[in-house]
């Protein structure tokens, strides 16, 4: 059968909206985000730079987190203590360097690429240069880094040893989070609980409803 009837067409209409929203909410991206810790709230926030750019002070608390997400929204947080005092504890003060915190999260068995398994999570106390980015101090203390050629970081201490950036069907099993991240998240705005969502419902519920009525209106005809 074809799409050439009087309520195929709706019906059809109906199996393309599916399909694109499918299509919509099938990948997600497996990368290192970046994080700043924010002294105040003493919760991670999303870094508006990249670590190449940023310029952290002595004191900072900095955190990268090996996941898979759509974006910086649904993006994993570091998990672990992030606290600067404690990491840096055995990194005295020196004149004419700084000290930054890094939390290195490597992400679960779920994110990691097929044949991989992700180290624990550790800390580490990099000591820089006073102008060092955040990208020097990752190579002070995580070595080896890999970036692709458009400067995106691709591995923290050889982890992952292949790809950079990967689309991942979405139908993978979620990322662990940590209590207090499952915390934050349950507080946010948004209803991404692995659903379709509002928006799509409507639509396929106004797709449904011109298919019952191009039905009526069929078999009106026809009588």
């Amino acid at each position: 059968m074809t799409c050439r009837r009087l309520v195929l067409p709706v019906l059809c209409l109906l199996l393309a909206v599916l399909g694109t929203a499918g299509q919509a909410q099938a990948v997600g991206y497996r990368y290192w985000s970046f994080w700043d810790r924010d002294a105040t709230s003493n919760t991670w926030v999303y870094a508006t730079q990249g670590p190449s750019t940023a310029r952290p002070s002595d004191g900072d608390v900095q955190g990268f987190r090996f996941s898979v997400s759509e974006d910086s929204k649904d993006s994993a947080k570091p998990r672990g203590a992030a606290d600067f005092a404690t990491i840096c504890a055995k990194t005295p003060a020196r004149e004419g360097s700084k000290r930054v915190g890094l939390v290195l999260d490597f992400g679960t068995t779920a994110d990691a690429p097929s044949g991989s398994t992700p180290p624990r999570p550790r800390t580490a106390c990099a000591r820089v240069d006073d102008d060092a980015t955040t990208a020097d101090a990752l190579a002070a203390v995580a070595k080896p880094l890999r970036y692709d050629t458009n400067a995106l970081l691709c591995a923290i201490a050889g982890y992952p040893a292949t790809g950079c950036g990967e689309p991942v069907a979405a139908d993978r099993p979620k990322a662990s989070k940590s209590p207090g991240e499952e915390a934050e998240s349950n507080s946010a705005d948004g209803d991404d609980n692995g659903g379709p969502s509002l928006g799509l419902l409507t639509g396929i519920a106004a797709v449904a409803a011109l298919g019952t009525a191009a039905v009526w209106q069929a078999r009106r005809r026809r009588d």
